[in-house]
């Protein structure tokens, strides 16, 4: 068996598996082997059959009988069925989808179940629906509360520990189609087929050695079917420091690559810069200055700088971009006494690249420097004969060849700006907003199109802890703006409970009354499906609209935004938000990122508990571009006492670093930006809690690369380092 072998040539999969494995990125064995559990089930959560109840996880020990392959009576799903006994009752279990597990357990046999305990809508009978089923050879002798002494409590050594009955149980992510069930079986065959002798440790050993960590067959061993609970931890620790290290080892490698290209040196100093920073109506802040040096510090190297600008909404992003900017645009082409080098400046959305050409032209209007944009529905210009105090439309062949020959120093837009018609003649600075919007293919097309490599500054509002920064960006400087200008009012946010739910729309309307906006954020788009088992049910934007629109806000428009609307619908949406012309905004978390809407103050969240804290706060950011007093409501229909207190680390936190730090720290790895962000599996997103073992991937990834920068000396390190697809780590 080859670990690059397809799961279809291993196993009989039906088309909703396939869905499923696709929606996990399952295509190979080893993409199976790497699916790790996501908990371990112990000895601890046994019940016995009367004590069940119904949404619990539970185990439960007896004799299975009954077994039968057959068919849903309406919908005809092929499923498995059985009934299991034990010395309190009896309770059906069904496999949906699986009808083959009814023909691998013998009838009467001794069994483990574990899962998730429903109840059927019409009866209100109890069943198991896709448990995990084993085959054991003895049930423990003390099973279930009513067979306890009172003293006593199930332990591990009490079960007759056999390959098929582990001390600790392996319980991994599901979805629609497939079971957790399906994965421990799957793993095991391959795991008894002994593949694992035939692979090779992508860690070097003395890496393994210095860290403690177990071999890689050790480790997979352990980390499918532990015995106990620190072999658990050791694999876990092992695959957590393997993953961190590769990345590493791949950032390191792409920053000495950079780094060997040539790029324009600019030699501008903080007095030039002084003279376009004093027109600004507002004063820079300390961070804005150190930022602002570090750029100037870098353009001065004739290396291609890479760096990477954090900072929350309202920070000055766009005026440390254009005051760099400036340095760029004000110096010649090395050895030309004419002509000026050249910015490029993308942003993700058509709204957001026309809101940044304005801010251009508001910071540049006072200089003859021409301002260009290109976006998929048109260009402009600033100034022109036409109207020199404002821009005009013009062509699309007129604007590139403007471009081409260096009359147009400053080029805004969307995608449209890495298309291969849009040719520069001295690109010396390439300047990407919310970067993580951009896939790492977008971003070096951007970069890429000269033969003098451009100076990089990436811009993002997303707040991320330093650990994830240090992987992440492993191949650029990182500078944080941690500061919002002087002026600006500190947010006022309040988590709002049911019952105070009338209280909030009367202060919400007295902002609208005023002439001020508002955003609803909601986590779903439609209603959720009444007869769908594990639909979430949240408020959707389409019916909270219409709901707001009808009982509460009749004398307000309100508008609707989510991430099904086309691409020029939400132009639209937003550009109507923008002009007033509708008062209230009910939207999803897709709301446009960095658009700049002063009037708006207020922003209502709505099942605030399904949010990331990082996330919470960057939609409250929506609401922090002005200097009016801005309001956040946090409506929550949870009153747990783990959901409030989180909760409110958003109240009490000064920036965003401090809340994703929280975030990271207490709700859990891979809940912070999500595997679908970072592109990196949870196990991971764990190792990113340990500032430690970061920093040792990052110092072991740059000595390898020191002491031989080929890594010839490591082939199989090669080999590992090939095979990783890098849609897998897309940095976004």
């Amino acid at each position: 068996m080859q670990l690059a072998a397809l799961i279809e040539t291993i196993f009989r999969i039906t088309e909703s598996q396939r869905k499923a494995l696709h929606k996990f990125r399952i295509k190979t064995i080893e993409d199976l082997l790497y699916h790790f559990p996501s908990r371990y089930g112990d000895v601890a959560e046994v019940r016995n059959i009367e004590n069940l109840q119904k949404g619990e996880t539970a185990v439960v020990f007896g004799r299975i009988s009954n077994l039968k392959a057959t068919k849903a009576f309406r919908k005809k799903i092929p499923m498995g069925t059985g009934e299991l006994h034990d010395d309190t009752g009896k309770i059906q279990i069904v496999w949906f989808n699986q009808p083959y597990l009814a023909k691998m357990i013998p009838e009467d046999a001794l069994v483990r179940v574990e899962g998730k305990v429903s109840e059927r809508r019409k009866s209100g009978t109890l069943y198991f629906s896709n448990p995990k089923i084993e085959k054991v050879e003895t049930i423990p002798h003390e099973v279930g509360n009513s067979l306890f002494r009172k003293s006593q409590t199930l332990s591990a050594e009490s079960l007759t520990l056999t390959p098929e009955n582990h001390a600790l149980h392996s319980v991994y992510s599901e979805s629609r189609g497939i079971t957790s069930n399906w994965f421990y079986h799957a793993v095991q065959k391959i795991l008894k087929t002994g593949v694992l002798e035939t692979l090779t440790d992508p860690l070097p050993q003395e890496i393994l050695k210095k860290y403690h960590l177990p071999s890689f067959k050790t480790a997979l061993i352990w980390i499918h079917a532990p015995q106990k609970e620190s072999d658990a931890v050791a694999a876990r620790k092992r695959f957590s420091f393997e993953e961190v290290f590769l990345i590493q080892l791949e950032k390191q490698k792409e920053r000495r690559l950079w780094q060997k290209e040539k790029s324009f040196t600019i030699e501008k100093g903080e007095e030039h810069i002084a003279r376009f920073t004093k027109r600004f109506p507002f004063s820079f802040t300390n961070a804005q200055n150190k930022a602002v040096s570090g750029i100037l510090e870098d353009f001065r190297k004739g290396v291609p700088m890479a760096r990477i600008l954090e900072g929350d909404v309202g920070s000055g992003k766009t005026a440390v971009a254009a005051t760099t900017s400036y340095a760029v645009v004000t110096s010649r082409p090395q050895g030309q006494s004419y002509g000026t080098l050249q910015v490029a400046y993308m942003c993700p959305t058509e709204i957001l690249a026309k809101q940044q050409f304005e801010n251009f032209i508001s910071f540049f209007s006072h200089l003859p420097i021409n301002i260009g944009l290109i976006t998929s529905s048109g260009c402009r210009k600033f100034p022109s004969k036409v109207n020199p105090h404002g821009a005009t439309d013009i062509s699309k062949s007129q604007l590139l060849k403007w471009v081409q020959n260096g009359e147009i120093p400053i080029l805004v837009g969307t995608h449209a700006l890495i298309q291969k018609v849009v040719k520069f003649k001295h690109l010396a600075y390439a300047i990407i907003d919310e970067q993580h919007r951009f896939g790492v293919a977008q971003r070096k097309a951007l970069v890429h199109k000269e033969k003098i490599v451009p100076h990089l500054l990436s811009m993002t509002a997303t707040p991320i802890p330093r650990t994830l920064a240090l992987t992440m960006y492993g191949d650029l400087d990182l500078t944080i703006l941690d500061e919002l200008p002087p002026g600006r009012k500190p947010i006022i946010t309040e988590l709002i409970a049911p019952k105070d739910r009338d209280t909030t729309y009367e202060k919400i309307r007295k902002e609208l009354q005023t002439g001020r906006q508002c955003y609803i954020i909601t986590p779903r788009i439609d209603e959720p499906d009444p007869d769908k088992e594990f639909a979430v049910q949240a408020r959707s934007a389409k019916a909270e609209a219409k709901r707001l629109k009808e009982r509460v806000f009749p004398e307000f428009e309100i508008g609707v935004m989510h991430g099904k609307l086309k691409d020029a619908e939400k132009e639209s949406v937003m550009e109507d938000f923008k002009d007033g012309k509708i008062s209230i905004l009910v939207s999803t978390s897709v709301v446009e990122v960095g658009v700049n809407i002063e009037n708006a103050t207020v922003i209502v969240i709505e099942g605030a508990e399904r949010f990331g804290l990082a996330q919470l706060h960057q939609l409250r950011g929506r609401v922090l571009r002005s200097t009016h007093q801005a309001y956040c409501y946090v409506f929550t229909e949870s009153g747990g006492k783990k959901v409030l207190e989180r909760l409110r680390a958003l109240q009490e936190a000064k920036n965003g670093f401090e809340l994703a730090e929280y975030d990271l720290k207490f709700r859990g790895a891979g809940k912070l930006s999500g595997r679908e962000q970072w592109g990196v599996s949870d196990v991971a997103m764990e190792a990113l809690q340990n500032l430690k073992m970061v920093e040792a991937a990052r110092f072991e990834a740059k000595r390898l690369l020191e002491e031989d920068a080929t890594l010839s000396q490591y082939p199989f390190l090669i080999e590992h380092l090939a095979s990783r697809k890098k849609e897998e780590i897309h940095f976004e």
